[in-house]
């Protein structure tokens, strides 16, 4: 079996079609909302990634074939006056799950954090995936609390309406 990550190449048609693959396929799970992605996506989103400076995706390969993806997305950490990359997305199919791939993607990630000088690499994840937490905490995520006092950060949101 031949496992390979790899940094996606936006302009190269065949890891567009993989990172819409592999995102798709991760929507129509629970744990992605259960949805599949709307044609506009679909059509519209390595596109847009292309256009954005601080976007990149980690793709992994089994034997040539998609098996999982992580997007990233560079931030900013104030306390830290240094940059920090937020992992958005984490996919490993389910027929590739159990072969250590979100460990090698995210080892990966973390290489590129350190080469670009990020303090550190941020995610949020689902109370209820524990199959998930098990990945990060192996891999030394932790829930992040300024003062135990004050407990522990929450991901909030607000959609804004769109046209």
């Amino acid at each position: 079996m031949n496992i390979t990550v790899i940094n996606a190449d936006y302009l190269n048609p065949q890891h567009a079609q993989d990172i819409v693959f592999l995102l798709n396929s991760y929507a129509k799970d629970p744990m992605g909302g259960g949805e599949p992605l709307s044609q506009f996506v679909k059509d519209n989103l390595v596109k847009e990634l292309a256009k954005t400076a601080h976007a990149l995706t980690v793709m992994c390969y089994v034997d040539g074939k998609p098996a999982g993806l992580v997007n990233c997305f560079e931030g900013f950490s104030t306390f830290q006056c240094k940059p920090l990359l937020n992992i958005h997305d984490v996919i490993v199919l389910s027929d590739y799950q159990r072969l250590s791939i979100s460990q090698k993607m995210l080892e990966a990630v973390q290489n590129i954090a350190i080469d670009k000088g990020c303090s550190k690499l941020t995610l949020e994840v689902l109370e209820g995936n524990k199959v998930a937490q098990n990945s990060y905490s192996k891999f030394g995520f932790a829930g992040y609390e300024l003062d135990p006092a004050m407990g522990k950060a929450m991901f909030w949101q607000k959609a804004l309406l769109t046209d």
